[in-house]
């Protein structure tokens, strides 16, 4: 009798991310960051109807709001980021609807990253990746509870702050974004120190660098990704030279002042390994639309046009991985 056995190895992170990005040709990622002072007014009175807490009634109020952004970016866009602090600023059912917008993405293919920017030591390093990204011990099981596909993470612990959250991308395709040069002005207070001509976020890139080593996907990059923000364009290559097989997760285009162009900064030579994120200027563009309250209609036009310009500009770089003339 000949048994066969049946070996499912899932893709890494990193190669799902870039797939679905030539997929459906957009180096994106929205952000749902469903500031409640942002609203629409008629979701916020219908919810406010519905629900005498105001707690629940913020919380239904996001998670609608997020399925139909969703429901009309979702055939675009290959991932979104959920910022918990939106969520978490409207206690337990702000939280449910964070799980809840992240079961709903996923259900709808995309990628979901957690922007919680976690990290600690020891244990609590460990309890913090096998929540959102690997599986917690309950009883005698295994169980997974938020099961992201990414998060971002915080080095400021260094790399014992980092290694649980890499072992759980090793074991359960998952991946992760740390923190290397943000675009917050006030970054520069610590981020630009340093010694010996190497700044504090060059010496976190080195670490993302050595902490990615091993786990290289068929893209040619690792898990261990870096977040850079979109006004750091003069520190591009550099820090792409120091990290040369870790995706970029690029925030600041749009609301922050980033550009198309500046965005091409922080891809490679074939137009890979960097993901571009927007968040208010999407979810929010029926405040400029001048359509009232269509704000799903609103929400994939701005997509697109993001979409387009960084696209526009990538080929006007040479760096467009789906045209006819590229290196990939």
């Amino acid at each position: 009798m000949i048994y066969r056995i049946h070996v499912i190895i899932m893709k890494s992170f990193s190669d799902r991310l870039l797939g679905e990005i030539l997929k459906k040709r957009n180096p994106s990622i929205i952000g749902l960051d469903p500031d409640m002072a942002k609203m629409p007014a008629s979701l916020l009175e219908y919810f406010r109807d519905k629900e005498k807490d105001m707690f629940e009634a913020a919380g239904r109020c996001i998670l609608e709001f997020n399925k139909r952004i969703i429901d009309s970016i979702h055939d675009i866009v290959p991932a979104v980021k959920l910022q918990s602090a939106f969520y978490e600023q409207c206690g337990p059912a702000g939280f449910r609807a964070f799980l809840g917008t992240a079961e709903y993405a996923r259900r709808k293919g995309l990628i979901v990253v957690g922007d919680v920017k976690r990290s600690d030591i020891g244990n609590s390093t460990m309890a913090y990746s096998n929540a959102y990204l690997g599986k917690v011990p309950l009883f005698g099981s295994l169980e997974p509870v938020y099961d992201l596909d990414a998060v971002t993470v915080n080095p400021y612990l260094g790399s014992d702050g980092i290694k649980p959250f890499v072992e759980d991308c090793r074991k359960y395709s998952k991946g992760i974004f740390v923190l290397v040069r943000t675009s917050n002005p006030s970054s520069s207070e610590l981020q630009d120190l340093g010694s010996g001509g190497v700044t504090v976020s060059e010496a976190v890139a080195r670490l993302v660098n050595r902490l990615g080593e091993g786990m290289i996907g068929e893209s040619g990059y690792s898990p261990v990704g870096a977040v850079v923000g979109a006004n750091r364009k003069r520190l591009a290559s550099r820090l792409r030279k120091a990290m040369p097989r870790s995706i970029f997760l690029v925030p600041g285009f749009g609301a922050q002042g980033g550009s198309a162009k500046d965005a091409v900064n922080f891809f490679d030579e074939r137009g890979l390994g960097a993901v571009i994120h927007a968040a208010r200027s999407v979810i929010f563009a029926y405040e400029k639309s001048g359509k009232g309250e269509d704000y799903r209609e609103a929400a994939r036009a701005a997509a697109e046009s993001m979409r387009d310009d960084i696209v526009k500009a990538m080929k006007g770089s040479g760096k467009c991985p789906w045209q006819a003339n590229s290196k990939l």
